[in-house]
């Protein structure tokens, strides 16, 4: 079952005066528990996808649907909902508040939604992350895959029905890299999301159930494993 369709996306920004075509015509069909990967080279619309798969951003042609729902289509305050309960991001630099411990990180996108006791939930969280013995530590008091764990922890505490994340292993070392891409297999596995992830690394995916491979804001192929 599909997660997620594109249907004829395209993509154009203006710039001094000028049309700029980011992506163009890209039909995709993401199902619940596959583990995708787009892969390009910088500036071939890797990050611009991610968003408008997320709802951060909307196509200037085309149809982009989460579950049914066209991102374009729906109301202010529904959209809020969706990339609430339905969408969670991994950033490259984490993106993990530095005054709040690793627990008060992964508890944040719950309270906003307006849940008052997310605690137990967030625990269990970093205990799926193996970080449990760390959760009263401070992002400056770990390493950087300690802090990517910490920020699947948080992007998971709503249960998302999608998982995006933009260069996850780009700022780690091979070690720590390995083990976040294990983290989102599995989340992808045992959890049933559907994980997109932007990368540059040809060795990350080989982790993955699908490549997409973009030249220049289209699709140049689909490999499905």
């Amino acid at each position: 079952m599909s997660v997620l369709e594109l249907d004829s996306v395209w993509k154009e920004y203006r710039a001094g005066g000028a049309s700029v075509t980011a992506l163009r015509d890209i039909t995709l069909q993401v199902r619940a528990g596959e583990f995708l990967a787009f892969v390009g080279r910088s500036g071939c619309g890797k990050t611009t996808l991610l968003n408008l798969c997320g709802a951060m951003d909307f196509p200037t042609r085309g149809i982009v649907r989460i579950d049914g729902s066209v991102t374009s289509a729906v109301s202010d305050s529904a959209l809020t909902r969706l990339r609430r309960r339905q969408v969670g991001f991994v950033f490259q630099f984490f993106q993990l508040m530095p005054t709040l411990n690793a627990v008060e990180n992964v508890e944040l996108p719950a309270l906003l939604a307006g849940d008052s006791t997310p605690r137990n939930r967030a625990m269990d969280c970093l205990r799926w992350v193996e970080m449990e013995s760390l959760a009263a530590r401070y992002p400056h008091q770990l390493s950087g895959g300690q802090c990517q764990r910490v920020a699947i922890a948080r992007a998971l505490i709503q249960r998302p029905r999608i998982l995006l994340a933009d260069e996850p292993i780009g700022n780690l070392d091979t070690a720590a890299g390995n083990a976040v891409l294990e983290l989102l297999l599995r989340t992808a596995r045992e959890q049933g999301a559907a994980v997109l992830m932007a990368t540059h690394s040809l060795e990350s995916v080989e982790y993955c159930d699908a490549v997409v491979r973009l030249r220049d804001g289209g699709v140049e192929s689909v490999e499905r494993r």
